[in-house]
């Protein structure tokens, strides 16, 4: 199965990335720099673990948030998200 929204979520923030637009919560973070990329990405995962004792509705809202937050750090280090799918293809052999 291939998750083909990811690929055009990370295609916009990469977008966002280098238009910066106002009002934009991905330039927002960009600006702001790695730092807060990872706290919001630490907040994120504690919320991810909150939500295992929740709902499965609030699990996977949550993970949603968590992988949108970890696509906006790898697009800030220069990331491709090909590169992650390439290392989780040579795992799967």
């Amino acid at each position: 199965m291939s998750c083909r929204v990811l690929e055009e979520v990370f295609g916009v923030i990469e977008q966002r990335k280098r238009e910066m637009p106002e009002g934009s919560y991905v330039a927002m973070l960009m600006r702001s720099g790695e730092e807060k990329i990872l706290r919001k990405l630490n907040e994120e995962l504690l919320e991810v673990v909150l939500a295992c004792g929740r709902s499965r509705r609030e699990l996977v809202h949550e993970s949603a948030d968590l992988l949108f937050h970890l696509l906006v750090l790898l697009s800030y280090r220069g990331i491709e998200l090909e590169e992650v799918c390439a290392e989780l293809e040579r795992r799967r052999r």
